[in-house]
C-alpha cells in the first residue's frame, strides 16, 4: 500500500464532502435530530395529561382532592368546573383526555352511602388511558382511607370497636371509583394503525417523488422528456396521478390487513377514511415536489427529506401521544402536517367522527397541499 496515495485519496474524499454540503449538514445534524426526537417523542414516562376536574361539592375533602390531582406530575389540570356536561364535552371535542367528576354529596362525611367518583376518558388514546385510569384508582383508594380515619374519628371510640370488621371495612371504603371509557376498550393496536397509515403514506410519497424526479434528473430522463413539447404542468400531473394511484392502494392494503389480521374496527365512514389518506398523499406528494424541485441528485433530495421526516415521524403522534411531550415538541407538531393527517384519520376509524369534527384538520391539510405545490412549481428547474 502507498501510504502518500492513501492520503491523497483520503483528502480528495474529504474535500469532496466539504463541497457537498447537503451531505455534510445531514451527516452532522441526522444523528443528533434522531437522539433529540426519540429520547422526547418515544422515551420517558408519561406527564402532564390535559385533564378536567368537575367539582360538585365544597368543602375541604373537595380541596383537598383537587390539591392532590393538581400536585400530580401525570395531570396538567386545563378545568376545574361545576358542570358535568362540560368536563364531559372537553373530553369529546379532544381538548383534555379525561374528566374526573366528583359527585355531590362527595364532602359529607356523615352519609352512610358513599360518593361515586367517575373517570370519564377518551379511551381512543390507549397509552394515556392505560396511565390515567389505575393512577386515579390509586389516588381516589388512598383518599378514601383518608376520609374513611376521618369518618371513624367522628364516631365515639366506643361505638367503633363494637362494630362488625364488615361495617369498619364499609367505613375505611367510603369512595366508589367508576370508569367510564366513552370508546369502549382500545388496544394500543387501534391507536397505532391510523398513525402507521398515514405515516407510511408519507415516507412513500415523499421518497418516490424523489426517485421520480430527482432521480429522473440524475440520470438525464428528465432532460430528454423536457426535449419533446411536455410543459412541466403535464409531467408533475402525471407524476401527481400514478403515485396517488399507488400510495393510496398501498395505505388501503395495510388497512386491510390491519382489519384482518388484528381485528381493526373502522367506526367511521371507509369512504372518508379513504378520502383522508387520498388528501395526505397528496399534500406528501407535494412535498416531495417541493423538495426535489431544486435537487440536483436523488442523494441531495434524501439529505433534504430526512431532517423533515425524522421530526414528523417521532413528534406528530403517530407512536406517543403528543399531549404528553415537551413543551417545545408540542408546538412543533402541529407545524408537521403529518399531526393533522393522524389526529383525522384517528377521528374517523377510532371514535366515528364525520367530515364535520375533521373540518380544521381537512382544511389545514388543504392549505399545506396548496403551499407545496405553489412553491414547487414555481421553483421547478426545467434547466436541466
Amino acid at each position: 500500500m502507498e501510504t502518500k496515495k492513501v492520503m491523497w485519496m483520503i483528502k480528495k474524499d474529504l474535500l469532496e464532502l466539504w463541497r457537498h454540503k447537503p451531505r455534510l449538514i445531514s451527516i452532522i445534524l441526522f444523528p443528533i435530530i434522531a437522539i433529540v426526537f426519540f429520547g422526547y417523542g418515544m422515551g420517558g414516562s408519561l406527564e402532564n395529561i390535559p385533564i378536567a376536574i368537575v367539582e360538585q361539592s365544597h368543602g375541604p375533602v373537595t380541596d383537598q382532592t383537587v390539591d392532590a390531582i393538581k400536585n400530580m406530575s401525570l395531570y396538567d389540570v386545563k378545568e376545574v368546573t361545576s358542570d358535568p356536561d362540560q368536563g364531559k364535552e372537553m373530553v369529546n371535542s379532544g381538548k383534555v383526555k379525561a374528566a374526573i367528576i366528583l359527585p355531590p354529596d362527595y364532602d359529607n362525611l356523615e352519609s352512610k352511602q358513599a360518593p361515586t367518583v367517575i373517570l370519564y376518558v377518551d379511551s381512543s388514546d390507549q397509552l394515556a388511558t392505560q396511565a390515567i385510569v389505575p393512577a386515579t384508582q390509586i389516588l381516589f383508594t388512598r383518599i378514601s382511607g383518608e376520609i374513611g380515619i376521618k369518618k371513624m374519628q367522628i364516631e365515639s371510640p366506643l361505638g367503633v370497636m363494637n362494630q362488625s370488621s364488615n361495617t369498619l371495612q364499609d367505613i375505611v371504603n367510603t369512595i366508589n371509583f367508576e370508569v367510564d371509557k366513552i370508546y369502549g376498550d382500545v388496544k394500543y393496536m387501534d391507536f397505532l394503525i391510523p398513525g402507521i397509515l398515514a405515516m407510511t403514506v408519507m415516507f412513500a410519497c415523499m421518497g418516490g417523488m424523489g426517485r421520480s424526479i430527482a432521480g429522473e434528473r440524475e440520470t438525464g430522463e428528465l432532460a430528454r422528456l423536457f426535449m419533446t413539447p411536455t410543459s412541466i404542468a403535464t409531467v408533475v400531473g402525471g407524476k401527481i396521478v400514478s403515485k396517488l394511484i399507488t400510495e393510496t392502494g398501498r395505505a388501503l392494503i395495510l388497512l386491510i390487513f390491519a382489519i384482518v389480521l388484528f381485528g381493526i374496527t373502522i367506526k367511521g365512514s371507509m369512504l372518508l377514511t379513504i378520502l383522508l389518506l387520498v388528501l395526505t398523499a397528496l399534500c406528501f406528494v407535494g412535498f416531495g415536489i417541493m423538495i426535489s424541485s431544486r435537487a440536483e441528485t436523488q442523494e441531495d433530495y434524501m439529505q433534504i427529506m430526512m431532517p423533515f421526516q425524522m421530526p414528523m415521524m417521532f413528534v406528530s403522534g403517530v407512536f406517543y401521544p403528543i399531549e404528553t411531550m415537551p413543551w417545545f415538541f408540542q408546538k412543533l407538531a402541529y407545524v408537521f402536517p403529518l399531526t393533522y393527517a393522524n389526529d383525522a384519520l384517528r377521528a374517523v376509524i377510532l371514535k366515528g367522527a364525520g367530515i364535520t369534527e375533521i373540518s380544521f384538520d381537512i382544511l389545514i391539510l388543504l392549505a399545506f397541499t396548496l403551499v407545496f405545490f405553489m412553491v414547487g412549481v414555481m421553483r421547478f428547474n426545467r434547466d436541466i
